[in-house]
């Protein structure tokens, strides 16, 4: 075997496992943070926080006596508050707190009046979508919005020569106005046009218009794999450009989707353009369930190519309040397909294999950052609205499953008895772990 055939897939696996570690630590950091400095601010006191699991790598005990400390299995993390006997902030050490002074049993999570502890703990998953708007914010005001009407920015490869150039305004293609980009036909209209190598485009040009010849607006151009897609697994990427499907030519992006919904899972042979050189690679189809507009989901076939136009539109600012908006709306649309995902799953509607486990996660991890630093930024906010949600669920354990029980006790006046919560307990992390096992065998069997 030759050793140094194996270094790609070396570096490969060694990309995924660090991109994935990257991502599960700034998660993990900002949801126990939230926990933290919220317990602090409603005092009570951490003993430990640590990022990471089993031995201690480094530690410090700061000026407040809290132990920060990164241990070494970097899967999760864990603030451990004065009081606790273990760091679930499932039990009481009742030694412990059988020898405190009543200050001092206050400053447990055990001890600390009812708000408190229901701020504490809400707050790991608060401050998860609070990361998630801030880099879906970030991102809006970084990449700004579309200039309308739009206008010719840095040009995409292309199969054709043509004559559109940077800073036109474009008026009209074959005839017709384009609409703006907001408005009610835009992208019909660019599905709707003659699918061949030159059209006809009229453009603004130093203040006056011009007819030039131009590619189809949605030319078949890889702007972007998807994760666990089979174009990102056959090597395709950004600037790609399919120039033919089985040996026909195409020149706009519907017809490969075209292509790719008729062979139903076959094999398609694509010709593909990649820095004025032809190859060709062979890919499969996948069977993708994708969530709808209206609600519910649509059984695709997808290769897991992302299209564009053929050249970036010209952007201008957007203002803070429209991208925060834009954050906030981002965040929820993550949330609301979640939960309808698995809504979906349990009914028997889409197929369990949308589920992932460490595995998958880990597999996307490593595909988004190969993609560059804003797509896996992009991803560390998704993961991390999922993860908030996650811990909301009412599952003892879980963030939700204390804040049933503080419910609970608001109702009744006094909490579950240590019985009850034990129960619950192992009721809870049987559930987790059985979940988990699921994912993982998602990972390894499904397609």
């Amino acid at each position: 075997m030759d050793i140094a055939s194996l270094l790609p897939q070396f570096g490969s696996l060694a990309m995924t496992l660090a991109a994935f570690v990257v991502a599960l630590s700034v998660i993990v950091a900002v949801h126990e943070y939230g926990h933290y400095i919220v317990g602090r601010w409603s005092g009570i006191h951490a003993d430990v926080f640590s990022l990471g699991f089993g031995p201690v790598l480094y530690s410090r005990v700061d000026r407040r006596g809290t132990k920060w400390q990164v241990a070494l299995l970097p899967f999760g993390g864990f603030v451990k508050f004065r009081g606790d006997s273990d760091a679930a902030s499932a039990g009481v050490d009742g030694e412990a707190v059988r020898e405190m002074t009543a200050a001092e049993r206050r400053s447990t999570m055990h001890g600390a009046p009812l708000w408190a502890r229901t701020l504490t703990v809400a707050a790991g998953p608060v401050f998860n979508f609070v990361l998630a708007i801030v880099v879906f914010t970030a991102i809006g005001l970084s990449r700004g919005i579309a200039v309308d009407p739009l206008t010719v920015g840095d040009l995409r490869p292309v199969a054709t020569a043509h004559d559109v150039m940077p800073g036109d305004v474009i008026l009209e293609i074959e005839g017709q106005r384009l609409p703006s980009i907001g408005e009610a036909g835009f992208g019909d209209l660019t599905q709707a046009l003659p699918a061949q190598p030159l059209l006809d485009y009229v453009v603004e040009r130093d203040g006056r218009s011009v007819s030039v010849q131009g590619p189809h607006p949605m030319p078949p151009v890889v702007t972007q794999t998807s994760p666990q897609s089979a174009a990102f697994s056959s090597g395709l990427r950004g600037g790609d450009v399919i120039v033919a499907v089985d040996g026909d030519p195409i020149h706009a992006f519907r017809e490969l989707r075209e292509k790719v919904a008729a062979a139903e899972g076959a094999p398609l042979l694509l010709d593909v353009l990649r820095d004025g050189t032809e190859r060709q690679v062979t890919l499969t189809p996948r069977r993708v369930d994708e969530p709808q507009e209206g609600g519910g989901f649509e059984t695709n076939w997808r290769i897991g190519i992302i299209g564009g136009l053929f050249f970036e539109p010209m952007t201008e600012r957007l203002g803070f309040g429209q991208a925060l908006m834009s954050g906030v709306g981002s965040m929820w649309e993550i949330m609301r397909g979640s939960i309808s995902g698995l809504y979906h799953m349990v009914t028997g509607a889409i197929s369990t294999c949308n589920m992932s486990g460490p595995i998958g996660i880990a597999e996307v991890s490593g595909a988004m950052a190969s993609q560059g630093t804003v797509n896996f930024i992009y991803f560390i906010a998704v993961l991390s609205t999922a993860v908030g949600l996650l811990n909301l669920f009412p599952i003892p354990v879980l963030d939700g499953g204390h804040l049933v029980f503080y419910a609970y006790e608001a109702v009744a006046g006094k909490p579950p008895s240590d019985k009850v919560l034990r129960v619950l307990m192992t009721v809870g992390l049987t559930m987790i772990l059985s979940l988990m096992v699921f994912a993982v065998t998602n990972d390894i069997f499904c397609p």
